[in-house]
């Protein structure tokens, strides 16, 4: 049977609106129940729980605006609110596994903390630019319905000794304090080697002070992404401090046809010569090709054509192409 202390404690976190601490307090009251042999009734209340969450998932009529950050804050993190889903991306079989089993511990938290165990938090995506990272997140932020926090680079590296390691500390406190998805994008910026020529104490003792905050644990098991074009550009000492290291890539065959019907919506497309059109996107990124089908579709728009052709498609892939390659060219000389 449930004590007196937990009883009470459900009560305090139902009038206070306290969603997190109800669920937390009922799944302990479960696993009591399970300890005692009561397996079935303990399954039930389990069962109750995520009922009860789903339901409150779906069952927003209104949008609630997340609090954007404020005072030290505010030129720190940019509050962004979550417009995809995972399935709005298009991923190797692989890493949609793995981002999965790490969306399951997060919305199982509660029921691995039962049992001394915490859900993975700390990722690494690395890929090349445009390979899904920045995407994937938001669509992590998504599926969780969490804030996403982007962390603002030009408001974090400052040239004042120790002002960079504090603005950090602020940052992880609010991941202490406030249940979100925080992005550092373009993260070799912060993480790269301390041993590197180009490198300076000031740097160094930032990294270090990373080190030391990822090391932290905290009960709102807030999501830390760290996303990076430059993996050889990070310090190795970072690799053991991430629960997951997550590679994109380039689309392939597949994911390039995938990627083009999913832009193409809801624009008809008879009769496409596919081969055609994934030799000449073979090596785009996944958002340089969403970009050139954008371009399709908006061009039949306006010649008030309802279909996207082949040639449409070709046209656009191939400035996409010759805007990659001139970028290429100018960053070799």
């Amino acid at each position: 049977m449930s004590s007196t202390k937990q009883i009470l404690a459900l009560l305090r976190s139902r009038v206070e609106g306290d969603d997190d601490t109800f669920y937390s307090i009922a799944l302990q009251v479960a696993a009591s129940e399970a300890r005692q042999g009561h397996k079935s009734t303990a399954e039930e209340i389990r069962a109750e729980i995520e009922r009860a969450r789903a339901k409150k998932s779906r069952g927003a009529s209104v949008a609630v605006a997340f609090g954007a950050p404020r005072g030290n804050l505010e030129g720190l993190l940019e509050l962004r609110e979550p417009r995809y889903r995972l399935k709005d991306v298009v991923l190797g079989e692989r890493l949609q596994l793995r981002l999965n089993d790490v969306l399951l511990q997060q919305r199982k938290r509660d029921w691995l903390r039962e049992h001394g165990k915490v859900p993975s938090r700390r990722l690494l995506f690395v890929g090349p630019p445009g390979s899904g990272k920045t995407m994937s997140a938001e669509a992590f932020a998504g599926e969780l319905h969490l804030p996403l926090f982007v962390i603002r680079l030009e408001g974090l590296i400052t040239r004042f000794m120790g002002d960079t390691a504090a603005k950090l500390r602020l940052i992880f406190d609010e991941t202490a304090k406030r249940r979100g998805v925080y992005l550092f994008d373009e993260f070799d910026a912060v993480g790269g080697h301390r041993t590197s020529s180009n490198d300076v104490a000031e740097m160094r003792r930032v990294l270090n002070s990373f080190l030391q905050f990822m090391e932290e644990d905290t009960a709102t098991d807030s999501v830390i992404i760290c996303a990076t074009n430059h993996p050889s550009l990070l310090d190795r000492a970072l690799l053991r401090r991430y629960d997951q290291v997550l590679e994109f890539d380039v689309p392939t065959e597949e994911q390039i046809k995938e990627i083009v019907l999913m832009n193409l919506r809801p624009m008809k497309a008879p009769r496409l010569a596919w081969g055609r059109i994934v030799d000449s996107a073979t090596g785009l990124s996944q958002s340089e090709l969403a970009r050139a089908v954008d371009d399709a579709v908006k061009s039949a728009i306006l010649a008030e054509r309802q279909a996207v052709s082949t040639d449409d498609l070709l046209l656009r892939i191939r400035e996409r192409s010759e805007m990659r390659s001139a970028f290429l060219n100018d960053a070799k000389s």
